[in-house]
């Protein structure tokens, strides 16, 4: 652990925490490494979601009835 490191109080599903505790032991690593891993990743694929509706916050909307309408025309539904 860092100097930055907090800890937390987390509850896990008893097979995950089972699953977590077997790779931890294969991978020479802990449980905190693996859980701190797969937060990271998950909110790195938040940010770049983010990033993306940044982009495309010009873009004009659609409604949903004309995008069902727009797809009939096109012979799609």
């Amino acid at each position: 652990m860092t100097e930055k490191s907090k800890r937390a109080t987390i509850y896990l599903d008893e097979d995950i925490h089972r699953a977590l505790k077997i790779k931890a032991a294969e991978s020479s690593t802990s449980v905190s490494e693996l859980v701190n891993s797969a937060v990271k990743n998950s909110l790195a694929e938040d940010a770049e979601d983010l990033d993306v509706f940044d982009k495309r916050s010009g873009e004009k909307l659609i409604s949903y009835e004309e995008m069902v309408k727009k797809l009939k025309r096109d012979g799609q539904i």
